[in-house]
């Protein structure tokens, strides 16, 4: 037995993002907070999308004050500037901070209280602003999910919003936007990408409907990402990287992610690291604890991969695909865990305790203990 629910409505393709004042219009929305980060405003991708939706008699305020690890003080920041022009609905422009911290905007407006009411299950999902996406990377799929990820200032502890209502109603993808993103942030927040795909995949509760589009975003992604990464203005690669991207929120998004995830967010909670980047740091490690006690699902995992085919049996394939996975993030250019700044060994039970006590620590395909935690991050940083 299985559900999946996706309402999202979704547009893809080059110059779609030149028809939101048409979508918007047709939405009868008259005021919108644009939620982005100072970077995106830099390139110079939202002034023009701003300026048309003003001209088309949308009033337009924009706020980007948002953290690449996004914080519950940002997203009661801009609830505040929400109710204060009385928007009718929020759009995220940017990657999934920008897109996490709209949603959570969306929510905490029309529902009220703070983000960690809502992670720790004291207060109940109601009313919710709309959210429109338009996804500057190819990475996190926040534009399809039912999810938000936010930093608790204090304690710095991630907290996953998750629920039906955090969908966003539109979803307009334009790969043309990708273009201006750096190398090394198209390669982290694509590796991010696959690991949505990966994870969603083989969790403990995924669907059929997951595992198709899981298994075509691994197809896609693979073959993208290198030629994304190396020569930025390839369109046709960045189309694919998004397409990819979307495909991976699509499968993890009505299903989970797992233990890759689970140490990603805890280095990002405590270093502040960029969550692309931890996830591709880990993934290996967590691909070889899982695959012990999964070898068939990995092999298949590695022929939809290409890194093995149906000729070579299954310890063979599993055994290709966790040695193509650490030469394709090392191609990459993925920093590895003790070049981070900061990372130190005396954090690494305080590490594995944040992994363990992670809401999808139960999804992952291997049961997983804290000793199995604290392993892989001594693995990791030891790896040569």
């Amino acid at each position: 037995m299985f559900t999946y629910q996706m309402p999202t409505r979704i547009r893809f393709g080059t110059g779609e993002s030149s028809q939101l004042p048409d979508e918007l219009t047709k939405l009868e929305f008259k005021r919108l907070l644009i939620v982005t980060d100072p970077g995106i405003v830099s390139t110079g991708i939202i002034d023009p999308i701003s300026e048309s939706l003003q001209k088309s008699g949308i009033h337009v305020e924009t706020f980007d004050q948002v953290a690449q690890n996004p914080r519950d003080s940002d997203c009661l920041y801009g609830t505040e500037v929400f109710q204060g022009i009385h928007a009718d609905a929020v759009l995220a422009i940017g990657g999934g901070s920008a897109m996490d911290t709209a949603k959570t905007i969306a929510l905490l407006a029309k529902s009220g209280g703070n983000p960690s009411e809502y992670a720790d299950g004291h207060r109940p999902y109601q009313e919710m602003a709309p959210v429109i996406c338009v996804p500057t990377t190819a990475g996190t799929g926040s534009e399809v999910t039912r999810s938000a990820v936010i930093t608790e200032s204090f304690t710095h502890r991630k907290m996953t919003l998750k629920h039906e209502k955090m969908r966003p109603i539109l979803a307009v993808l334009d790969p043309r936007l990708t273009v201006s993103v750096p190398a090394s942030v198209t390669a982290a927040t694509g590796v991010d990408a696959l690991v949505h795909a990966i994870e969603g995949y083989t969790c403990t509760i995924t669907s059929p409907i997951s595992k198709a589009y899981g298994a075509e975003a691994m197809r896609t992604i693979i073959p993208a990402l290198p030629i994304a990464v190396s020569d930025g203005k390839n369109l046709e690669a960045r189309t694919k990287m998004l397409e990819g991207s979307l495909l991976a929120g699509l499968c993890f998004g009505n299903a989970d992610v797992a233990s890759v995830h689970c140490l990603a967010e805890a280095l990002g909670s405590v270093y502040d690291t960029p969550h692309g980047i931890a996830n591709a740091i880990f993934l290996p490690h967590v691909l070889r604890f899982n695959a012990q006690d999964n070898i068939a699902l990995h092999a298949d995992i590695s022929r939809l991969m290409g890194y093995s085919n149906d000729a070579q049996d299954d310890d063979h394939a599993v055994e290709q695909l966790i040695n193509g996975v650490f030469a394709f993030t090392q191609s990459l250019g993925i920093a590895k865990l003790r070049e981070l700044p900061d990372v130190n060994e005396r954090d690494f039970d305080k590490l594995a305790a944040l992994a363990f006590a992670n809401g999808s620590t139960p999804s992952n395909v291997r049961t997983i203990t804290l000793e199995d935690y604290r392993m892989i991050l001594s693995n990791t940083y030891h790896h040569a």
